[in-house]
């Protein structure tokens, strides 16, 4: 069996591992249109704050450890069209073009970081920052920059604005809507990350559309909005991410969108082809529909769920929370399931409760570190369907645990009465978590804090 895997990331990764595990004969074929296999761009962040010395360390395997275990690896190769009648897929690379034949194709076609279609976009000093080499580009540019615009407050615009803002640039981040992090913390929480960014000395514009990048000779001078301008002598353009599909429009079916459509199994409308990454929808628990997740995580499972309906298995792709995690400066955040950006998505009615509660007892002289935190449930069946929680301490887990409450079905009964242990250097005698459910029921037992 001969099988064509197209891309060498999270999905492409796990894929030729799994083949490999259960067919060490196999005969399988790695192609990567970059000149480096399997970089993690979730770890660019820490190579531009000097965590990672190189970006050589986020790579969790290059072609010298693919050719070891008898892989395939073809770099510097394009594939760039798929004939499913054939079973053969077109490749460029820098002689030319050639069909290469495949039993089971296992297509990552990834997504691209697009600019904004502006005056200026192409001045020099522009950058998106997606993949290796634009980290390289935008960590060397670091020691030259001194006035930095971030377009775009997602959790990519967030991590650059951030980096540049620690080395010690003058660093403005701009967003069309009324806060950053939108997707990852609702309304509840923006008064702490505004504190935090007006502390550590990021600037913030909120409800502002970019209308053009001035420049004179080539270079930036400044970035202009619906509402002001900022000097500028650097952007970075963190407005999104696209699916790289426009070459499968002929050969798969895509929706509206450009993702690639997939069943359960991975399947795409083409025999013997398989695909996942994030140019395709994952099936979301709280909801019971597909949306547009791009998590590692999920590409992981996805490569793994593919190459075992590839090898003849029958596997559903498993059902996801979206469960993530970040970093902002000294804040520390999590959420899973549903919240206020798909909220539009479940079919029935939600109940949310916020709080703020003291992750210890008071006697540990931690700084009084709270927990924010936030819970959606069925209002009816009191189901939990998603979680979000903020603090200065790594509360993080938090969201792991919610997620398998979540996936498990459990509702705010079973949340409040959960066993969690208590340790006062860890937690109090009721758990954060606990005290999250009991409230939303309007119950407490016994005091939270001490008496005197």
């Amino acid at each position: 069996m001969k099988y064509i895997v197209v891309g060498s990331s999270h999905f492409g990764y796990e894929a030729v591992e799994t083949i490999l595990e259960a067919e060490p004969e196999a005969e399988i074929h790695l192609f990567e249109r970059e000149d480096k296999a399997s970089f993690m761009s979730c770890g660019a962040q820490s190579y531009l704050m000097n965590i990672a010395q190189s970006p050589d360390e986020l790579h969790y395997a290059n072609e010298e450890s693919y050719k070891k275990q008898g892989i395939n690896i073809h770099l510097n190769s394009d594939v760039v069209g798929v004939n499913a009648d054939k079973n053969t897929v077109t490749v460029k690379t820098d002689n030319g073009e050639r069909e290469e034949k495949y039993d089971r194709l296992l297509l990552s076609p990834g997504g691209y970081a697009p600019k904004l279609n502006i005056p200026g976009n192409d001045l020099e000093h522009v950058y998106t920052f997606r993949g290796r080499n634009d980290a390289e580009i935008v960590k060397a540019r670091m020691e030259d920059a001194k006035k930095v615009v971030v377009i775009g407050g997602g959790y990519i615009g967030v991590e650059v604005a951030e980096a540049y803002r620690e080395n010690g640039q003058d660093v403005t981040l701009i967003d069309a809507v009324d806060r950053f992090l939108p997707s990852y913390l609702d309304e509840e929480f923006y008064p702490s990350l505004s504190k935090e960014a007006e502390e550590k000395g990021l600037k913030v514009q909120t409800n502002e559309l970019v209308q053009e990048i001035k420049g004179e000779n080539g270079e930036i001078q400044a970035v202009v909005t619906d509402q002001a301008e900022y000097e500028a002598d650097t952007v970075i353009m963190a407005v999104g991410v696209k699916p790289d599909t426009s070459w499968l429009a002929n050969s798969l079916e895509l929706d509206e969108a450009g993702f690639v459509v997939v069943n359960d199994y991975l399947e795409t409308s083409a025999k013997n082809v398989y695909a996942g990454g994030d140019a395709t929808l994952i099936p979301f628990k709280a909801t019971g529909k597909k949306q547009n997740i791009a998590l590692a995580t999920n590409a992981r499972k996805q490569g793994v769920t593919a190459a075992k309906n590839a090898m003849g298995e029958k596997v559903e792709m498993p059902v996801v929370n979206g469960t993530s995690g970040l970093a902002f400066f000294d804040l520390k955040f999590a959420t899973t399931g549903l919240n206020n950006s798909n909220l539009g998505n479940y079919d029935g009615n939600i109940k949310t409760f916020y709080t703020e509660e003291r992750v210890r007892p008071s006697f540990m002289r931690d700084g009084d570190i709270k927990v924010e935190m936030k819970l959606f449930y069925d209002s009816e069946t009191e189901v939990i369907l998603g979680a979000q929680f903020l603090s200065t301490g790594d509360i993080t887990q938090a969201a792991n645990t919610l997620s398998l409450a979540i996936s498990n079905e459990m509702t705010l009964s079973d949340l409040g009465k959960a066993d969690f242990f208590f340790q006062p250097g860890f937690s109090r005698p009721w758990n954060f978590l606990n005290v999250l459910a009991l409230k939303a029921q309007g119950k407490t037992f016994g005091s939270t804090e001490m008496l005197f």
